[in-house]
This record gives structure tokens, C-alpha cells and sequence, in this order.
């Protein structure tokens, strides 16, 4: 497989498959579920949503300590910062016990890190593998010029599973941004724990990856392979450092919260309810963009089309196209209430992504749609009501995926609602057919709107040309914009260029 044409990539052709473990009744939180399960109609799987950064942290972590036989990670990105470490050593630890660790990771932030990532590989229980690779001989930057449509296309998937019963989905990377670790960045964001025959299919699609011609085992692109003596000096290093990070928030939250206790105890509250999880096929980076059978959104779409009274859409990237728009104020003028929530551009990390939005927000209004952009600036008082509840409204940044339809029905997954993530990138997320969490999202988003974003509407001026404005809390005091909140003249031009730039398919 050649990504460019003087980058290359080694032979797989010796590659060991290997499938996600079939018998969670033999763990026990396998038979615990079981017992739950038993009170329940048979098929449907439990769920339980966790929306600040400790707990995320927790759900993946305490899961990780009750493994009893596997363990699959698929991320897009896994930083090495606190967070990143802790969660890589809660693996390792696992490891340790006995557990088969699948690790998959896309290789947009693998960067220089496959001698580190090796080490783990060294480990007898612990396989790592790098999918669609840039080939290690050339510089990135320019395999992504000269593979462009190849190498811009990544597995923007994140799944977290144990035992074959438990996985976790949702928007979040494992990183200090992700959950709460951050104090400069950080993003709100929004997971589900979930357990039962969702995991089944969550370990379907991570097979898929895992089996992959696009997935590379880490010893095949890693030019030095680590000795023993490397892998003993690794483990002391992490080990000092962990010691070191005993005291951290997350170390606490692990020890003493509440759901580190539901879950190792396997008491966690779930609302059981029917569901279906829907993820790209790895073959998707390999296809035209325009084979639509290939986009897990082709299969999520009637869910949006269908809605009757209301359609809450929480997407921190947001891009709807001249299509997307159509069928939005089609179903306003059809009688449904149609609110979206994403971000500003004084709290978006992609100005390019919000260039490509912007183009959308006056037809939306004049349909009718109900359009809110993330504050970024909530009051000092909402700030530590925030901090001290742990809760995720104070975040710089949006970043859950999310939707809820007549609250009958949710979505939660790492899709955004723009082309890249639609069109370019593979992506997961489950649909879960309960009105509980559907109205739970719903009401999540009317308790906390009006304080944590603006609300976009439109005006005519005395000639009759229509202006934006913004009207949001400043400081604990309503105030309206007619310019882009909290941000620069520079700024503002600079998403002004972007919007005449032919590139609304990349982002």
C-alpha cells in the first residue's frame, strides 16, 4: 500500500488476526450483567451518561481494573500528558493481571512516538497497532500534500471495551483537554457507559479495524526495536511518575468517587432500553468520498428526518451544507422545533470548520431553526459553581457529539455533523431508543443553555439588509453583539476569507 509516491509502508502479509473475546459470561461483570439483565426484555443493553471530565476518566479507568480478560482501545488521538499517561498505565496494569490489551490508534498524533509506543508492545498482553500509517521515511507535512485525499482521511473513532460487555462511547480523545486536566483548553464534552449486547457490536466494528489493511502492527513501522533492558527502564519511569501523580484529582476520583465505587462494585445505575450502534467501515477511507454507502450517516439520517415535535442537535463542528439546511427548515416548517448548539468562534479550535459554518447561519435563522453558540466567557460565579460540581459547562470549547429526537431517542459518538467527519473520516456512535436518556439530554440542554451560549438571531437594518446578533450572559449580565462575541477584527477577516475558499468537503 503506497500513500505518496516515495512514501511507503512495510509488508503486513504476516499479520495475526485475532477477534474480540466472546464469553463475558466467564468475568464477572459478564454474570453481573447477566443477573441485571435478567429483569429486563431481552436484547436491550443499559446506559448510563457521564458528561464531566473526572468521571470520563473514572468510567474507562475502573473498567480497566476489573478486566478480567480483554481489553480494546480505539482512539484518535491518545496525548501523552497526565491524563494519557494514567490511562496507558491503567492499561498496562491490566496487562499485568493477565488481560489481552488491544490497543488501535490513529496515526494523525502518533507524530515520533513509536519507539514509546513499542515498549508497551513489548509487553506479552499488551499488541499495539497504527492505523492508515504515514510511511516513516518521508516527512508527514509532505505526505499530506502529495497523498492529499489519502493521508487528510483518518479513523476518527474512539471505543473503549471490556471484557466483550462494557464499552464506553463518546466525543472524548485521552488527553488533559478531554477531562478536565487542562486549566488552558479544555472541552465540554459527553460519554455513555454501556453495557450488554451494545459492547457486542462496539467489538464488531473494532474487529473490522483491528483486522484491517489499513491497521499496522507498531513493531513493523518502529525502525529501533526495544530491548529488554529498554522495556525494565520504561517501567520505572512510568512507575516513579505515577507515584509522583498519586495525589492528582484523578488518582482521588479513582479511589473514592462514587461511580470508581458503582463500578467495581457492578452498581451502576443503567436506563436499559433498545439500541444500535452504527460505525464506518475502515474500507470507507479507501473509497470515493461520494459512495454513501460507506457513511454511517446514511443510516443515522432517517432518524433526524423522522422527527415529529423536537430535534436538539449538539455538534461542536457543524457544517450542514445547502442539503442539511433544506431538510432542517423543512422539518421547522413541518411543525418541529429544531435547536442546535455548537460552537463560536471565540470557542471553536478550528476557524477554518467555522468559516464553513457560517455560510449556513441566515438561512437557518430565516427557517426558523433555533441557533445557539457556545460562550466562552460564563461569570465568575457560574465558574466556580461549575468547579466545584465538576460539571462540564464552564469548558472553553465544545466538543460532545450528540442528538435527541421527541425525546423518544439518543445519539452519542465522536460524528460531528460537518463533511469531514460525514464524508472523509470513519466514525462510531450508538443510537439508543430510550425516552429517558432522549429527554434527559433535552432538558440537560434547557437548564443550561441560556447560560452557557449565545443565542443567534436575525435583524434588518433601516436599508433592510439582515445583521446576527448574539445575545448572552456577560459576567451574570445580558448583553447583545453585532459582531462575533469575544473575538478580533483580525479574526473576524480572517473566517471572512475562509468562507470564499472552495474547501467546504475538507472540513
Amino acid at each position: 500500500f503506497v500513500i505518496s509516491g516515495c512514501a511507503s509502508l512495510p509488508d503486513t502479509s504476516g499479520k495475526q488476526g485475532s477477534s474480540a473475546f466472546s464469553s463475558p459470561e466467564e468475568t464477572a461483570i459478564g454474570r453481573s450483567f447477566n443477573e441485571v439483565a435478567a429483569s429486563h426484555p431481552t436484547g436491550q443493553s443499559g446506559f448510563h451518561l457521564v458528561s464531566n471530565g473526572y468521571d470520563a476518566f473514572v468510567a474507562r479507568a475502573a473498567l480497566a481494573q476489573i478486566a478480567e480478560r480483554s481489553i480494546d482501545s480505539q482512539y484518535y488521538m491518545v496525548h501523552e500528558d497526565l491524563v494519557g499517561t494514567l490511562y496507558m498505565n491503567k492499561l498496562l496494569e491490566a496487562a499485568d493481571r493477565g488481560v489481552r490489551v488491544r490497543f488501535l490508534l490513529d496515526d494523525i498524533d502518533e507524530g515520533e512516538r513509536d519507539f514509546k509506543l513499542a515498549l508497551f508492545d513489548y509487553h506479552p498482553n499488551f499488541e499495539v497497532r497504527i492505523f492508515n500509517p504515514f510511511g516513516r521515511n518521508v516527512g508527514k507535512s509532505i505526505q499530506y500534500l502529495t497523498g492529499f485525499g489519502k493521508q487528510t482521511r483518518r479513523a476518527h473513532n474512539k471505543s473503549f471495551t471490556v471484557d466483550g460487555v462494557a464499552s464506553v462511547l463518546g466525543g472524548r480523545n485521552m488527553g488533559d483537554e478531554y477531562f478536565e486536566a487542562d486549566t488552558d483548553m479544555g472541552f465540554a464534552d459527553m460519554d455513555v457507559i454501556s453495557v450488554g449486547p451494545v459492547a457486542q457490536e462496539v467489538s464488531a466494528s473494532f474487529d473490522e479495524y483491528w483486522n484491517s489493511l489499513l491497521s499496522y502492527p507498531i513493531r513493523l513501522l518502529n525502525k529501533e526495536q526495544p530491548t529488554e533492558d529498554d522495556y525494565h527502564e520504561a517501567r520505572e519511569r512510568l512507575e516513579k511518575y505515577i507515584t509522583e501523580q498519586s495525589g492528582s484529582e484523578y488518582a482521588q476520583q479513582l479511589a473514592t468517587s462514587d461511580l470508581a465505587d458503582d463500578i467495581r462494585n457492578h452498581n451502576v445505575k443503567f436506563s436499559w432500553a433498545e439500541s444500535s450502534v452504527y460505525a464506518d467501515p475502515p474500507e470507507k477511507l479507501m473509497m470515493k468520498t461520494g459512495e454513501k454507502s460507506y457513511q454511517m450517516f446514511t443510516d443515522l439520517r432517517p432518524y433526524i428526518e423522522a422527527a415529529t415535535k423536537e430535534l436538539t442537535i449538539v455538534s461542536p463542528y457543524f457544517v450542514p451544507g445547502s442539503e442539511g439546511t433544506e431538510k432542517l427548515v423543512k422539518l421547522r416548517k413541518s411543525g418541529v422545533r429544531v435547536r442546535i448548539l455548537t460552537n463560536s468562534l471565540s470557542s471553536t479550535d478550528v476557524s477554518i470548520v467555522h468559516a464553513g459554518y457560517s455560510r449556513y447561519r441566515k438561512a437557518l435563522l430565516r427557517g426558523g431553526i433555533e441557533l445557539y453558540e457556545l460562550n466562552r466567557k460564563t461569570s465568575r460565579e457560574d465558574r466556580k459553581a461549575v468547579k466545584q460540581a465538576k460539571t462540564a459547562a464552564s469548558k472553553t470549547s465544545l466538543h460532545a457529539k450528540e442528538f435527541a429526537v421527541d425525546g423518544k431517542l439518543a445519539f452519542i459518538g465522536s460524528l460531528n455533523l460537518d463533511p469531514r467527519s460525514v464524508v472523509q473520516n470513519t466514525e462510531i456512535g450508538v443510537v439508543i431508543k430510550s425516552a429517558e436518556l432522549a429527554v434527559t439530554l433535552a432538558e440537560r440542554f434547557d437548564s443550561q443553555i441560556d447560560r452557557v451560549a449565545f443565542k443567534l438571531e436575525l435583524e434588518k437594518d433601516n436599508a433592510g439588509v439582515e445583521h446576527i446578533t448574539w445575545t448572552g450572559l456577560v459576567e451574570g449580565e445580558e448583553k447583545v453583539f453585532t459582531e462575533e462575541p469575544f473575538t478580533s477584527l483580525w479574526q473576524r477577516f480572517v473566517v471572512g476569507f475562509l468562507r470564499l475558499m472552495p474547501i467546504e468537503s475538507q472540513i
